[in-house]
C-alpha cells in the first residue's frame, strides 16, 4: 500500500469565487437543457499550509515526520532524511511502510541536476508467465495476490543504501537509530493502527510469525494507548544499521528469509537476493507552462503517463475553463484515457523490454496527435481491442522532503496490498510484499473486469513488475517549486496531475491543491469515478451528457498526496498533508 500524507483543508475564499462563478454560468446552461442544479455546499476557510525556511518534510504518519526534520536539524540533507523516515515507517506504518518491498526515490540536487533509483522488487528465477495458472488457464485461488508465492524479492532496503551512500551526508548507522528504538521500545498505538490490526486480525491469524508480530500473547488486538514493541524487527533493523544491505541480501536476515521459504513453500532463495541489485535511472521529462516535471521512469508507469496527460493538457486555457467546471472535466477525463490507453499497450519493465517508444510517447509531437483525438462535444469510446485494463493495489506510501540547501526528495514505496501478504519473516518481524500481482497473470487475456495480459508485464525471471508510483519533482528556474507524490495504485498519476494543474493553473497553494475533490479514469473499465462532492448532481448529469459513465463513491481515499511548495520571493517552504490521510503530517523547521 502506499502512503502520503496533507493537511486538511478546505475551498479558499479565492476559491469560493471562482466556484460560484462557475457555478452561476452553468445554472442558465443547465435551466435551457431542463436540469436542475442544487446550491454548492461551499467549505470554510482552509486552514494554511505548514510554512517554514530552512526545511520541510512530510509523510502519513506522525512520528516518521518527527524523525525526518530532526535529522534535518542534526545536520542532514533531504536523503538523510528521507532514509531514517522510511526505515521508521517500517515499524510505524506496517501497512505500506515496508523493508519487505519496493519503490521509486527521485533527487533533485541543489546543482540543478535530477536523478531517480529504482528499487522495485523483482520476480524470483523460479517464476514464469504461467505460474498461478491451472490446467485450464484460470488463477489458481487468487494466489498471484495472496499467499507466499505472491512474494516478489524486496528492493527497499539496497534502495535506500544506494541514495545514502551515493547523496547522504550522516552515518548511515545514525539515520536507523531512531526506527531501531520505536521497535524496541515501542510505540503507542493509535486509533488508526488499532482499527487496522483489528481488520486484518483474521488474515495475519493465518500465520504464526504475522500473530507473533502484530496480536498480543493472548492473540487479541492492542488497543489505542497501549505499547506495542516488535523485537525481531528492532534486531534485523540493528543488523542492517551495522552491516547494511549485505545483511539483508547475504547476511543472517537473508538466511531467514531462505529459511522461511523453504519452510512456507515461497519462491525467494539465497541467489535471488544475491542478485537483487538497485538501478539509478534517467527520470521522465517534460516541461509544462515553463516549469520542468521530472517524474519516475520505467518500470514505474507513472512518469510516461503524467507527461502525457501534462502535454496534451498544454495546449487547453484550463484556467478560463474553471477548475472543476464540467468542460474542464470533460478535457481531463479524455487526457487520462488516451495515456492510461498507451500504458496498457507499451509499457513494462524497460531492461526486460527495451523497445518501449519512450521518448516518442512524452514527446511534445505525440500530444498533438492526442489533443486531436479529443472532442469537444462527446467522448472517446474505450474499447478492450484497443489495450489491456488492468488491476494494481491502491495502498502505497509517499514522503516528500526539501532541506537547506535547496535538495529536494520524493520517495514512493508498498508492499503492495494494506499489510502486504500479512505474511511476517518468522525471526526477522517484517512483512513480505505481495507485488507479483502486479503482473499481467494471463498470457493474452483481457477482458472489461481487469484481466490483462499483455506481453510487456507478463511475468519473467528477474523482471520489475509494472507500478504506478509516481514520485514527482516540479523545476523553475532550475529550483525546485513543488515536490509531490501519492499512494493510490492506478490513480496515483492522476492524483499527481491534478495536484500540479491546482498549483500553476489555479495558483492555489499546496493544502488546498492537495485538499481539492478529484476524479479518476484509467481508459479501462471506462468509467469514471468521482470523488464524492466533486460535481453537484446538476453538474454530473451534463458531464454524462458528453457521454461520460460515472460512479462516485470513496475510491479516490487512498490518494493520500504529500507535497511541499517552495516560494522563491519569500524564501520559504509550504507543506502539507492530504485531509484524506488519517495520521499525515508536515513538519518544518
Amino acid at each position: 500500500m502506499t502512503s502520503t500524507l496533507c493537511v486538511c483543508l478546505g475551498l479558499a475564499n479565492r476559491e469560493k469565487s471562482m466556484e460560484m462563478s462557475k457555478h452561476a454560468s452553468l445554472l442558465g446552461i443547465l435551466a435551457l437543457a431542463g436540469l436542475t442544479i442544487l446550491p454548492l455546499d461551499v467549505q470554510a476557510q482552509a486552514p494554511k499550509p505548514v510554512t517554514a525556511r530552512n526545511g520541510m518534510v512530510v509523510c502519513s504518519e506522525r512520528n516518521a515526520s518527527e524523525i525526518g526534520v530532526r535529522t534535518l536539524k542534526e545536520g542532514g540533507n533531504a536523503i538523510d532524511a528521507a532514509v531514517a523516515m522510511a526505515f521508521a515507517l517500517a515499524v510505524t506504518y506496517p501497512g505500506a511502510g515496508n523493508i519487505g518491498g519496493g519503490g521509486f526515490l527521485l533527487l533533485s540536487k541543489n546543482d540543478g541536476s535530477i536523478t531517480s533509483i529504482d528499487f522495485r522488487e523483482k520476480a524470483p528465477l523460479a517464476s514464469h508467465e504461467r505460474m498461478y495458472l491451472d490446467d485450464q488457464g484460470d488463477i489458481v485461488n487468487n494466489s498471484n495476490h495472496d499467499g507466499i508465492r505472491s512474494v516478489g524479492v524486496p528492493g527497499t532496503v539496497a534502495g535506500l543504501e544506494m541514495a545514502h551512500d551515493k547523496f547522504g551526508k550522516l552515518p548511515w548507522k545514525q539515520l536507523l537509530e531512531p526506527a531501531i528504538d520505536l521497535a524496541e521500545n515501542g510505540i503507542t498505538v493509535s486509533h488508526f493502527l488499532s482499527d487496522n490490526f483489528a481488520l486484518f486480525k483474521d488474515q495475519v491469524s493465518r500465520y504464526p510469525s504475522s500473530v507473533k508480530a502484530f496480536l498480543k500473547a493472548d492473540g487479541s488486538v492492542y488497543t489505542p494507548g497501549e505499547i506495542w514493541r516488535q523485537p525481531d524487527l528492532a534486531a534485523t533493523l540493528r543488523r542492517i544499521s551495522v552491516y547494511g544491505k549485505e545483511d539483508f541480501y547475504n547476511g543472517r536476515t537473508a538466511a531467514l528469509i531462505c529459511e522461511f521459504m523453504r519452510k512456507t513453500g515461497g519462491l525467494i532463495t539465497s541467489d535471488d537476493l544475491r542478485k537483487y541489485t538497485a538501478v539509478e535511472r534517467e527520470p521522465i521529462h517534460c516541461t509544462y507552462r515553463g516549469y520542468d516535471v521530472y517524474s519516475m521512469g520505467l518500470p514505474s508507469s507513472g512518469g510516461v503517463v503524467l507527461a502525457e496527460m501534462l502535454n496534451t493538457l498544454e495546449g487547453y486555457d484550463l484556467r478560463r475553463m474553471g477548475h472543476n467546471s464540467v468542460q474542464y472535466l470533460h478535457v481531463l477525463t479524455e487526457s487520462m484515457r488516451l495515456a492510461y490507453l498507451d500504458r496498457a499497450r507499451y509499457l513494462g519493465d524497460i531492461d526486460s523490454n527495451p523497445q518501449i517508444p519512450l521518448d516518442r510517447l512524452a514527446s511534445k509531437e505525440y500530444s498533438l496527435k492526442l489533443r486531436g483525438m479529443i472532442r469537444s462535444d462527446t467522448t472517446l469510446q474505450s474499447k478492450i481491442e484497443d489495450g489491456e485494463p488492468g488491476i494494481e493495489s491502491p495502498h502505497t506510501t509517499h514522503l516528500s522532503v526539501m532541506d537547506a540547501q535547496g535538495n529536494a526528495v520524493s520517495l514512493t514505496f508498498t508492499i503492495e496490498g494494506w499489510f502486504g501478504s500479512a505474511i511476517v519473516v518468522d525471526g526477522a518481524g517484517f512483512l513480505l510484499n505481495n507485488e507479483m500481482g502486479d503482473f499481467n497473470p494471463i498470457p493474452q487475456k483481457t477482458d472489461d473486469q481487469g484481466t490483462i495480459g499483455t506481453a510487456p508485464n507478463l511475468i519473467a525471471p528477474e523482471k520489475r513488475m509494472l507500478s504506478s508510483m509516481s514520485p514527482t519533482i516540479v523545476l523553475k528556474d532550475k529550483r525546485p517549486f513543488l515536490v509531490i507524490g501519492a499512494p493510490g495504485g492506478r490513480t496515483i498519476p492522476n492524483t499527481v496531475l491534478q495536484v500540479i494543474l491546482n498549483v500553476v493553473d489555479f495558483d492555489m497553494d499546496i493544502a488546498e491543491a492537495i485538499a481539492h475533490k478529484r476524479i479518476h479514469h484509467q481508459w479501462m473499465p471506462d468509467t469514471t469515478i468521482l470523488e464524492q462532492g466533486v460535481l453537484s448532481p446538476g453538474e454530473q448529469t451534463l458531464y454524462e451528457r458528453y457521454g461520460h459513465k460515472t460512479r462516485t463513491g470513496y475510491d479516490l481515499i487512498h490518494n493520500d498526496a504529500m507535497g511541499i511548495r517552495c516560494d522563491a520571493k519569500n524564501k520559504t517552504l509550504d507543506g502539507a498533508a492530504d485531509p484524506r490521510s488519517p495520521d499525515g503530517v508536515a513538519r518544518g523547521y
